[in-house]
């Protein structure tokens, strides 16, 4: 009987957590449902060398 219920409550978790992103999407707040992923091509890479840098003046 435990088990029914646990997987019932997830179920309810599940569908709670699908309508309150629903709902912030029709609000404006995700959008990641009609547009998707990212494609990472797209995103600027950075190189850990860069990133090390020290970027201070030098005295």
């Amino acid at each position: 009987m435990s088990l029914v219920f646990a997987l019932g409550y997830a179920a309810l978790v599940m569908a709670a957590a699908d309508q309150i992103m629903l709902w912030l999407e029709r609000r404006g707040h995700v959008n990641w449902r009609r547009t998707g992923r990212k494609a990472l091509s797209t995103v600027p890479r950075v190189r850990l060398d860069t990133l090390l840098e020290d970027s201070s003046p030098s005295r």
